[in-house]
């Protein structure tokens, strides 16, 4: 059995390697400074897999919010009758990436123009909705969709809710990450629903 002394030095010479300085010296930091966002726009899955694409988001949780009726579940939802909306909850490290283009991004990732769902998905508990969660996120976002309103290339108003945010409930384990668990469904869903047709349609194909 190696002695103790001899341990310690074992440790001390493995400390002092350039490999292991160099891995303490480029390791990312323990804290990022984290916000959030609470976006809707149609099938929960789509939006959480687009966003979870975009640099300087930490991490997306599909969800519900917006609703009377408390811990919802999915099979509540869908049918429509709780008020609540599919939603996505984005952390992301607002030293990377601001509100502003958190917004940037959602507006160009759904189709602003229709209110009674998205895409293939109809009701109210599809449509498009902007949660702020404090007066800033208010102010950031109505002034995001001013300016979306000035540059769209197309004639349609926009028709997509911006609302103060309330309890956001998590949705059900299976739905999380959706697009990784089950690939085959997800991207046949997400093809014969026409949601990049009618994005490519509306935005161009950059977006």
């Amino acid at each position: 059995m190696p002695t103790r002394a001899l341990v310690s030095a074992i440790l001390t010479l493995f400390l002092s390697t350039p490999a292991f300085a160099e891995s303490r010296a480029t390791a990312p930091p323990s804290t990022a400074h984290t916000e959030t966002a609470i976006l809707a726009g149609g099938c929960f899955w789509c939006v959480e897999s687009d966003f979870e694409e975009l640099d300087g988001v930490l991490g997306a949780v599909s969800g519900y919010t917006g609703g009377h009726v408390d811990n919802p579940t999915y099979k509540q939802v869908s049918a429509g009758g709780t008020g609540h909306v599919e939603s996505v909850k984005v952390t992301f490290d607002a030293d990377k990436i601001t509100y502003p283009q958190i917004l940037d991004y959602f507006w160009h990732h759904i189709d602003p123009t229709q209110n009674d769902g998205q895409f293939c998905d109809h009701g109210p508990q599809y449509r498009p909705v902007i949660f702020y969660e404090n007066e800033t996120q208010h102010q950031q976002a109505l002034a995001s969709e001013k300016q979306i309103e000035q540059m769209k290339a197309f004639p349609q108003p926009l028709k997509v809710e911006i609302t103060q945010a309330g309890t956001f409930y998590p949705a059900e384990e299976y739905h999380q990450d959706y697009y990784r668990k089950n690939p085959v469904r997800y991207h046949f869903y997400r093809y014969s629903c026409g949601r990049d047709a009618r994005v490519e349609d509306l935005w161009g194909k950059s977006h």
